[in-house]
């Protein structure tokens, strides 16, 4: 497992980061129907193209298998190709940003306890609790901060 980070985001790399997104999403965002996950899809190259930092991880043979996006301090996003979860590929990505960029801030969907699971055993607490999501939908998002 290789962790790097992008510079030069490609709309070959953006395609195989988008499988992994959709992946992910269909497997841990149990909440969201098909049809909102291919409502939200077109979004997604666009967040990977303007999140200030891109790190991706990479299985033996170079294909990208999980990916992170960090703004600031901020986790903006952490996705995990399904079949690759439970290996400690998440681990090792937010371990990365936390030790290169200070990453201790984060929001997690409520209605993904697995993520706000592996977040608090990560040394994240929920400080703040939303009805919404940023979009104004009934998705209820929780604000983690770690100390």
């Amino acid at each position: 497992m290789k962790i790097i980070e992008i510079k030069e985001r490609t709309p070959l790399l953006l395609e195989k980061l988008l499988c992994v997104w959709e992946n992910s999403v269909k497997a841990t965002h149990l909440f969201l129907s098909d049809n909102e996950i291919n409502n939200i899809k077109p979004y997604v190259p666009q967040a990977l193209n303007s999140v200030p930092v891109l790190v991706i991880a990479e299985n033996e043979k170079g294909e990208p298998v999980g990916f992170m996006g960090i703004s600031g301090q901020m986790l903006e996003m952490l996705f995990i190709a399904n079949e690759n979860r439970g290996q400690g590929i998440g681990k090792q990505l937010l371990q990365y940003g936390v030790k290169n960029y200070a990453v201790s801030e984060l929001t997690v969907n409520e209605q993904n306890p697995l993520a706000k699971g592996f977040y608090e055993h990560m040394g994240f607490t929920v400080y703040k609790r939303t009805e919404l999501d940023e979009q104004g939908n009934p998705y209820p998002l929780l604000y983690m901060k770690r100390d």
